[in-house]
């Protein structure tokens, strides 16, 4: 009875228990949902009330005991730190992946001993692996990728002994590989790519004798691959790329004959391809580029019939082309470019029938392009420019009708145009320059509607334009110089509506400049010299707003210099010389403020110089030579700053030459053949007294000035603060229906005591002397002053404009109001203005660092400016520019954003300055009757509208982004990221040359290119900026946008940083996963 009663008893607790147990789980459940956010507890809906096994991502054995937990991709954000993991000792599988879960992987995830599944992939979780995962002895697959989990992989990973898969890749793990990870034979699949670990690969990896996949790239990984790696027979995949490898490649790796494909790219090895490697009949895609490889390619790799894809280029490999290759008869892919390689182009290649892009260029392979290139059909490209090849290009090279890309310039070639060209109408990108091609332009060409650029300069092709030109719709690229090209230009040229560079040099063009080249709206350089041109210049060029090159020099061209031309607001360069223009020069020529080189010499124009070339701030080259002008040379000329280079010879000017420094260091020749030219220059007469009294009374007349009109303006000052505070009441009054100013101390007090401040800052400059100078803009020139009291700053004198005193006004107090309204640590500090009546003047905060251009044009200061200082610049501007854009009321737009109105601070910070342009963009006014800007920087509906807005500014934003990581303007990149953008067909396999070229010959080669993580934030910046440079307005990102992903996205990891090409910024698949 007694032991009944003590049976019932037993019985009956461990009854309570297992009830107890099983009511853990469920409280334990519904502890964890409630540390969630509210969005995620909504997710989690079902879980309430009893029966915690019919609950979301719940599964249960048939004790009732939660057996799996799965909420993959339920959007859950929180803490894991909340889940009680020994409230489920049966737990079998955990899959939490593709959340927002943060914080730290607790160590209690130890206790669930019988777990086999642990999946928290694609959060964000950070900190370190727990020491406590070795305690998983049960776990087969152990997912912990795309996180941001720090500090080395703990050596208890070695206690897994059942693991199969273990994904640790695009995290911020650091340290070496762990000895341990040998004792792990069972596993299958080894990711650990995207981290920073370093360290050398350690020999026991020879120990997984079951390994399919491994991947280690992109990490900071050194020495030598070790020989061990030959005992991975089951081995499918290796990924070793962009790492710092150095060493031999091991014979060893020929054992792997199951591996089909083999990424060695981006590393440092040193030595040759071991012949080994044609050992490995299973290789499918073989990629060894970048890798500091040598020595010959071997023969052996013919064995490989399985390949589809080898990439051999960026190497230092010699010798010939093997004949083996052409064996690989289901090659796609085939890139030996930029190696050393010699020797003739194997026949054998042409028996390659499934080859879609052959690149070889810029090699040393010499001799005839084989017959049997000719059976190529399906090329999509085909790329031998930059060698010593001689003969006739293949004139089958387009029969399958499907090439893209036809690259053979700057060889020896002969010959005609291939014939296959003329109906090709699939061609992109043509470039057969410099060789010695000849044929007729008028029949061996034809209509394309795809082609974006074609150059076949330097050759000796005749025949005339065709209209069928411009049928090429999409042409951005059109040069055809030093030829013998005859005929007129057609002026259907003018219906290639995207053409941006037109350049017909040096050939022997006749009649008229077509009226109908005014539509081509996107032209910036037009390039027509040398040719025979007559007539006049047609008044339709005044259209082409976008030009920023214009050389017509040495034609036939009569009539006068256009006036029209001062509507050409951006051009730089404008060559008219060697003609027979007549007349004077127009004082229109003021419009051209950003011009740098102006050549009117070699013609017939008379008349004096006028006092509006000296107001060409920018100008660095001024050539007015063989002409018939007289009187003397503007006083103007001395405010020149930017001059280097001048010439007036052979004309008949006289009087003094003027106090600039170009004209001071000039030689004689530069002035011989005038009629009374004198100066200090050895050759001319030394100016008589005479002439140097009228300077010092035009001298001494400017100091009268500078001392009484201040006095009286000081006056006027008074009266005007006086009614400013009599009148303060009534403003108060209107206040609601004006827009808020914002005003500091310091500016008041500068308006207080102009005269005072003014005399200060002249004493400081000594009278605004060159030698103070600091920048010259569109608006003004930037000089640097250090006051009385020691404080430095920068002191901005605006220039005048040709129509007086109102525009000075307008542009003054539009930057003064835009300066004041705003407070932010990426714009520009603005200390006061003096409003003088000689003067315009604004007193800004001296930064060190100077502008973003300067840094960028000095090789000593761009090697200082590395990738993370470049970053973070230009996450400051995207800060400053979405502050005016969506926190100033009404917004702001800036409207000349360029690399000269960035300034940085010691620390590299980013300044945006330059508010001369800026305009409170009130929602009834978004039309500007003049627009200035920067050319090269401003957005390209610009050129036809004068709608300003936001997203002119984006657009200026991600010219200037590209600018600060290739070190230079992007130039014409602009265009092709914009149209590639504009139509989002870039990917990995299109073959378009431009899309095919790889980043990182983009970026600023005076910095070592980016590793790990700061590699993949350029990527994402170069892939931004692109999406700013989007032909349509509307489709840019706004600069908020742009600013948060700036700000807070976690860019992925990319794949192979060194092959990444432009097509691939734009396609998903190409990043790691």
């Amino acid at each position: 009875m007694v032991s009944s009663f003590h049976i019932f008893n037993s019985v009956s607790r461990t009854f309570r228990e297992e009830a107890s147990t099983r009511q853990k789980e469920p409280n334990a459940l519904l502890k964890w949902k409630a540390s969630l956010d509210n969005q995620s507890q909504s997710s989690l809906s079902s879980w309430d009330g009893n029966g915690h096994c019919n609950w979301t991502g719940i599964i249960c054995d048939k004790s009732r005991r939660v057996h799996q937990l799965n909420l993959s991709r339920f959007g859950l954000k929180g803490k894991l730190h909340g889940f009680s993991f020994s409230s489920f000792p049966k737990l079998n599988v955990i899959d939490l992946s593709s959340n927002y879960l943060w914080g730290t992987i607790p160590s209690g995830v130890g206790n669930l001993s019988r777990l086999t599944y642990l999946d928290l992939s694609s959060n964000n979780l950070s900190g370190y692996i727990p020491f406590e995962i070795g305690k998983l002895r049960s776990i087969s697959e152990l997912y912990l990728e795309s996180n941001i989990l720090t500090g080395s992989i703990p050596p208890s990973i070695g206690n897994l002994t059942d693991l199969s898969f273990l994904y640790l890749h695009k995290n911020k793990l650091s340290g070496s590989i762990p000895q341990q990870i040998g004792m792990l034979k069972s596993l299958y699949k080894l990711a650990l790519s995207d981290n920073n670990l370093i360290g050398s690969l350690p020999p026991c990896i020879g120990n997984l004798s079951n390994l399919s996949v491994l991947r280690l790239y992109n990490n900071k990984i050194s020495g030598s691959i070790p020989k061990e790696i030959g005992m991975l027979g089951p081995l499918e995949g290796i990924n070793l790329s962009n790492n710092s490898l150095s060493g031999e490649i091991p014979a060893s790796i020929g054992n792997l004959t199951k591996v089909n494909s083999l990424y060695l790219s981006a590393n440092n090895f040193h030595g040759s391809i071991p012949q080994e490697i044609g050992k490995m009949r299973s290789l499918i895609d073989l990629e060894l580029a970048n890798a500091n490889l040598s020595g010959l390619i071997p023969a052996s790799i013919g064995n490989l019939k399985n390949l589809s894809y080898l990439y051999l280029h960026l190497n230092a490999l010699s010798g010939f082309i093997p004949s083996s290759i052409g064996n690989l008869t289901n090659l796609i892919d085939l890139f030996l470019h930029c190696n050393k390689l010699q020797g003739l182009i194997p026949w054998e290649l042409g028996k390659l029938q499934s080859l879609h892009q052959l690149i070889l260029f810029n090699n040393s392979l010499s001799g005839f392009i084989p017959e049997e290139m000719n059976n190529l059909t399906s090329l999509v490209a085909f790329e031998v420019s930059e060698n010593y090849l001689i003969g006739h290009l293949p004139q089958q090279v387009c029969l399958g009708g499907v090439l893209e890309s036809f690259t053979a310039h700057d060889n020896y070639f002969t010959g005609p145009i291939p014939k296959s060209l003329k109906n090709c109408t699939s061609l992109h990108r043509v470039r057969l320059d410099h060789n010695q091609l000849i044929g007729n332009v008028s029949e061996d060409f034809g209509i394309y509607p795809n082609l974006n650029y074609l150059d076949l300069s330097g050759n000796k092709l005749i025949g005339e334009l065709s209209s069928k030109w411009g049928q090429c719709h999409n042409l951005t690229s059109l040069r055809i110089s030093n030829n013998n090209l005859s005929g007129e230009l057609p002026s259907e040229l003018g219906k290639a509506t995207q053409l941006r560079v037109c350049d017909l040099t040096l050939n022997h063009l006749t009649g008229g400049i077509p009226k109908a080249l005014g539509e081509l709206k996107l032209l910036f350089n037009l390039m027509l010299n040398d040719n025979h041109l007559s007539g006049s210049i047609p008044p339709e060029m005044g259209m082409l707003s976008s030009l920023v090159h214009l050389n017509l020099a040495a034609n036939n061209l009569n009539g006068s210099i256009p006036i029209w031309l001062r509507q050409c607001e951006n051009l730089l360069e404008l060559n008219l010389s060697v003609n027979r223009l007549s007349g004077g020069i127009p004082s229109e020529v003021r419009s051209l403020s950003f011009l740098q080189i102006l050549d009117l010499s070699q013609n017939f124009l008379i008349g004096k110089i006028p006092k509006a070339v000296g107001n060409l701030k920018t100008l660095e080259k001024l050539d007015l030579s063989h002409n018939k002008l007289f009187g003397f040379i503007p006083s103007t000329f001395d405010d020149m700053l930017s001059l280097t280079s001048v010439d007036v010879s052979d004309n008949q000017l006289e009087g003094p030459l003027p106090d600039n420094k170009a004209f001071r260091e000039a030689s004689f020749e530069a002035f011989r053949n005038n009629k009374g030219l004198c100066g200090n220059i050895t050759g001319l007469e030394v100016c008589s007294s005479k002439l140097s009294s009228n300077v010092d009374r035009k001298k001494n007349s400017k100091i009268v000035i500078a001392t009484v009109v201040p006095i009286l303006f000081t006056l006027l000052l008074v009266f005007v603060v006086f009614w400013i505070l009599s009148s303060s009441k009534r403003r108060e009054r209107n206040t609601e229906n004006t827009p808020r100013v914002v005003a500091s101390d310091s500016l008041f007090e500068i308006c207080n005591y102009d005269d005072k401040m003014y005399e200060n800052i002249v004493e400081a400059t000594e009278e605004f002397d060159s030698k103070y100078c600091i920048g010259v803009g569109g608006y003004g020139t930037v000089y640097k002053a250090e006051l009385s009291d020691g404080q430095i700053v920068a002191v901005k004198k605006l220039h005048p404009l040709p129509e007086g005193g109102v525009g000075d006004q307008k542009a003054f107090n539009s930057e003064i109001r835009a300066l004041t309204e705003i407070r932010h640590h990426n714009i520009l500090k603005l200390y006061g203005f003096c409003s003088h009546p000689q003067h315009l003047i604004l007193v800004y905060e001296f930064l060190e660092g100077g502008s973003l251009e300067k840094i960028l044009r000095i090789d000593e200061q761009a090697m200082e400016f590395d990738w993370i200082k470049r970053v973070n610049v230009v996450k400051g501007m995207a800060n400053a520019v979405a502050y005016m854009h969506h926190d100033c009321s009404p917004p702001m737009v800036h409207r000349d954003i360029s690399s000269k109105n960035i300034l940085l601070d010691s620390e590299y910070e980013a300044h945006v300055a330059d508010f001369g342009a800026a305009r409170l963009l009130k929602p009834d006014s978004s039309n500007w009757t003049s627009f200035k800007g920067t050319f090269g920087y401003t957005a390209p509906e610009l050129a036809y509208t004068m709608q300003v807005n936001e997203k002119c500014d984006v657009f200026s934003f991600g010219v200037v982004t590209l600018e600060t990581l290739m070190g230079r303007h992007p130039g014409d990149i602009i265009s092709f990221l914009s149209s590639s953008v504009s139509s989002l067909t870039p990917s990995c396999s299109s073959s378009a040359p431009f899309n095919q070229l790889l980043l990182k010959a983009l970026l600023d080669q005076r910095l070592p290119s980016p590793r790990e993580q700061i590699a993949a934030e350029v990527v994402f910046v170069v892939k931004l900026a692109s999406l700013c440079l989007h032909a349509t307005p509307l489709s840019r990102p706004s600069m908020q946008q742009v600013s948060q992903e700036l700000s807070t996205r976690n860019p992925p990891s990319v794949k192979q940083f060194h092959t990444i090409t432009i097509s691939q910024l734009f396609d998903s698949s190409c990043y790691t996963s």
